[in-house]
């Protein structure tokens, strides 16, 4: 029975150019897209652009235009790299899409009847000489930790401010002491939640990463505290309750619901029923989420809250793919600082399947992780040398204007099978960088294999060792075009035309047909 499999990837913000370690954080979404429709399950993998929040309406004061206008700047930009990418989503919207707003407001409105989203008088900064309440990132202070100006979210050293020291705080904006004013906003009633949620994370923990399990766990055994689910914003998602018409969505509400809205509307464009993959109905479905860990208490606790508090036999996410950090050169990325490279700008320099296995193979899977352009070139040359130069000196042997009559080794295809199931278990237990080294391992296999049989000997001496030679080197190179296709997926794709292979699946080609040789080019330039 084919799985329902859901494959949400973290929304990023529409507040300037992703780099490196957004791309690091949010492959492994494609990995498994590509995985599961290549065992024929059902995938509909997700994400969009984030739109709203308090840095994109400062980037919008920045650069003197709209907020509307910076987040569809970004959003066509990101769009623009995810497909350069070779990212293979079903649907990849964002928040201020119509739709979205629609059905995210339907969502709110349904938690807060259910009594999981409560009003509260807060005691908030105001600016007097602006007229209006303002955000702790709107706010500048002295941070008691370390003694630097800090933003009031937080400070660089990682101290997060708290109410008290906030009090008096500095507007950004015209640079007046601000005051606290009592100011109605709504909450999400984590308290409440907390059992339901203990018991989620209890069930699923052991089949995420180790920094979803502890940071998860962290939170629960402090008890969940509640949080505002209403922002004082002119941009954003209106809040569907009476009595706060001048208040907004807060991002990361409608954000992680997003992952549903937007399997929504994916499924009412395609006459599918979006009910098959989100609810408890029996069937055989996966939800996976991925993300880099800052964003882990959003997918492990505050979703899976929400969707409790929908009572609507809502199936919660199962997996979590949360990674650590890229640094850049050993430091961290950092526009403002010059530090690091933009995907659009590594792709003027890189090759983009080769850079997608080396994020895979050395990206921040389970430790932060280090990005060198030397390193990157390290990978490049040892793909070319083990997969661009094996398939050109079979399918390009001089003298072959065909693929030979042969007979495959039945070593070679145990071989072959085993390495199927092997990187099948590492893909499906989150260990990708295991499933490189599998492969690195059959591309040094079927080196191996070509160089102990020396066909340049046998072609002289022995036509029919030669014939079963090539041969069983073709047949590898056409299940090779499968495992990688998660991975590499233009390159897999390349291979398949030579070898005139019009499906591709999880499974075993036996036999290919003895089709002529024609266009055979080199897979990649040397770096």
């Amino acid at each position: 029975m084919n799985k329902k499999i859901v494959i949400g990837g973290a929304w990023p913000y529409a507040n300037s150019s992703l780099h490196l370690g957004h791309l690091a954080a949010l492959i492994s979404g494609d990995v498994l897209a590509r995985y599961h429709r290549l065992q024929g399950d059902d995938v509909i993998y997700v994400s969009g652009t984030d739109c709203h929040g308090t840095p994109i309406t400062e980037r919008a004061k920045k650069e003197k235009i709209s907020a509307k206008e910076i987040a569809e700047k970004y959003h066509k930009e990101f769009k623009d790299v995810f497909e350069k990418m070779n990212f293979s989503y079903d649907l990849y919207t964002k928040t201020e899409d119509e739709f979205h707003k629609e059905k995210v407001q339907e969502l709110f409105k349904r938690i807060y009847d259910n009594g999981y989203i409560v009003e509260k008088i807060d005691e908030d900064n105001y600016c007097t000489k602006c007229g209006k309440f303002v955000a702790d990132r709107e706010l500048k202070l002295i941070c008691p930790s370390c003694g630097n100006e800090t933003k009031g979210d937080q400070c660089d050293c990682g101290y997060v401010p708290t109410k008290e020291d906030l009090k008096q705080a500095i507007c950004n904006e015209c640079g007046s002491e601000t005051a606290t004013k009592e100011n109605k906003n709504l909450y999400l009633e984590l308290p409440k939640l907390q059992l339901d949620i203990e018991e989620y994370v209890g069930k699923n923990e052991c089949k995420w990463r180790k920094n979803a399990q502890n940071e998860s766990n962290k939170y629960l055994k402090e008890g969940l505290k509640e949080r505002a689910v209403t922002r004082n914003l002119d941009w954003g998602v209106d809040i569907p309750i009476n009595g706060f018409e001048d208040k907004k969505m807060y991002v990361w509400i409608d954000a992680v619901l997003g992952y549903l809205t937007a399997t929504m509307k994916y499924c009412e464009s395609n006459k599918l029923e979006w009910k098959d993959w989100w609810k408890e109905n029996g069937q055989n479905n996966k939800i996976y989420m991925v993300h880099g860990k800052d964003n882990i208490v959003f997918h492990t606790l505050i979703l899976p809250g929400l969707l409790i508090g929908l009572k609507d036999n809502i199936h919660l996410p199962d997996i979590m793919v949360s990674t650590e950090y890229l640094n850049f050169n050993e430091q961290k990325f950092s526009k403002s600082k010059g530090i690091g490279l933009t995907i659009l700008e590594a792709l003027d320099k890189f090759d983009t399947e080769t850079l997608r296995f080396h994020l895979i193979k050395n990206g921040p899977e389970t430790k932060d992780t280090n990005f060198t352009e030397e390193d990157y070139k390290m990978t490049h040359n040892e793909i070319t040398n083990k997969l661009g130069n094996f398939v050109n000196r079979t399918l390009k042997y001089k003298g072959l204007s065909t693929i030979p009559n042969g007979t495959m080794d039945v070593n070679v295809e145990k071989y072959i099978k085993e390495k199927y199931t092997e990187i099948s278990d590492y893909i499906e237990n989150i260990e990708f960088r295991k499933a490189t080294l599998s492969i690195i391992e059959l591309l040094d296999f079927a080196n191996k294999y070509y160089d102990d049989k020396k066909p340049w000997i046998q072609y002289k001496e022995n036509m029919k060792e030669f014939n079963n030679t090539i041969y069983t080197c073709a047949v590898t190179i056409a299940n090779i075009s499968n495992i990688i296709e998660p991975l590499m997926p233009k390159i897999a794709e390349k291979i398949r035309g030579y070898l005139a292979i019009k499906d591709k699946k999880w499974e075993y080609i036996g036999n290919i047909d003895c089709i002529e040789l024609n266009n055979i080019e080199p897979l990649f330039e040397r770096k």
